[in-house]
């Protein structure tokens, strides 16, 4: 069943140009990319050397009825193939502290891994005592990691604030800006997929506004079919962004087309290069439409090789 009535008609903003910078704004704002797998998307590619650069954060998604056997070993054999793994800890999948303690200890002991996205997560009903990011992150089992991301939300989170303000979520991030202060972590916000840039710069600025600085890793959606795009774009709760996707589905020409972020990562490789301090530190590419086409379409407009072809 089409996507496309759900869809709200919104008035047409000016489109951002879709020509690459031509300082090399682009490849510098793309550069250091980083890319989420799950378990069975994983499982599709046969060695991520052939694909992703040298030094590519890779995030292991969370997927409740997954086996946390399989996501260790998801993130284990990427780790083996020498890429930084990063699993996302949800706070309302977990039933309690032992089992997380276990988790950690797993993918510590068997992957390696020091790097975690601590988040809330997508389930509204808690299987346990955690509710949210800052409870996992006072538990204090996160002692030795050296890399510790949290959400972000550019277009809000009504499953936080309801009433669509950002009161909560302010006070939130002001709580993860004190934590970072004081934990020897590095600490970053990631964020939910976007399709504009406009909603990114103005939440950018309301950050610093607020005197919050953490660097942010915003998310992308990787190449992938119109549809698709809708599909997660609705479940996951896009915001004013959706409007983009509404705009290229009421035009015939594109509808049949792959979407390529090209316009939203111009545009805000652009603001950046103009506004150094523009507090987007790295861009997190979510691969709707595949990992390797997501790679692909990365290394193309930065000019990095995959591990296997750098390393000859």
């Amino acid at each position: 069943m089409s996507l496309l009535p759900f869809l709200r008609r919104k008035a047409d903003a000016p489109a951002a140009s879709t020509d690459r910078p031509k300082d090399g704004a682009t490849a510098r704002f793309l550069g250091g990319w980083s890319v989420e797998v799950m378990p069975r998307t994983a499982e599709k590619v046969e060695d991520f050397r052939a694909i992703l650069p040298p030094g590519t954060r890779v995030y292991v998604a969370h997927i409740d009825g997954t086996e946390i056997a399989d996501m260790v070993a998801t993130a284990k054999r990427i780790a083996g193939q020498g890429f930084d793994v990063m699993p996302h800890f949800p706070a309302r999948s977990i039933p309690d502290r032992a089992t997380l303690g276990d988790w950690i200890a797993r993918y510590k002991g068997e992957a390696g891994v020091t790097q975690g996205l601590i988040l809330a997560g997508g389930r509204k009903d808690p299987a346990g005592e955690f509710r949210s990011s800052m409870e996992l992150l006072e538990s204090g089992l996160f002692q030795g990691f050296e890399r510790l991301h949290v959400a972000g939300h550019p277009e809000g989170n009504r499953d936080i604030d309801a009433d669509g303000s950002d009161r909560l979520v302010m006070e939130a991030l002001r709580w993860k800006q004190a934590f970072a202060e004081r934990t020897d972590a590095r600490v970053a916000l990631a964020t939910q997929f976007c399709f504009d840039a406009g909603p990114v710069i103005e939440w950018a600025e309301r950050l610093a506004a607020e005197r919050i600085d953490l660097p942010v890793h915003i998310g992308i959606a990787g190449p992938a079919k119109l549809q698709t795009l809708i599909k997660f774009a609705i479940a996951c709760g896009v915001g004013p962004s959706l409007g983009v996707l509404q705009k290229r589905a009421m035009d015939v020409t594109k509808l049949l087309l792959p979407y390529e972020p090209d316009e939203v990562v111009n545009a805000l490789a652009a603001h950046k290069a103009a506004h150094p301090g523009f507090g987007i530190e790295q861009v997190h590419i979510f691969p709707l439409g595949g990992i390797t086409a997501a790679a692909n379409w990365a290394n193309a407009r930065t000019g990095q090789q995959p591990a296997l072809a750098a390393n000859g």
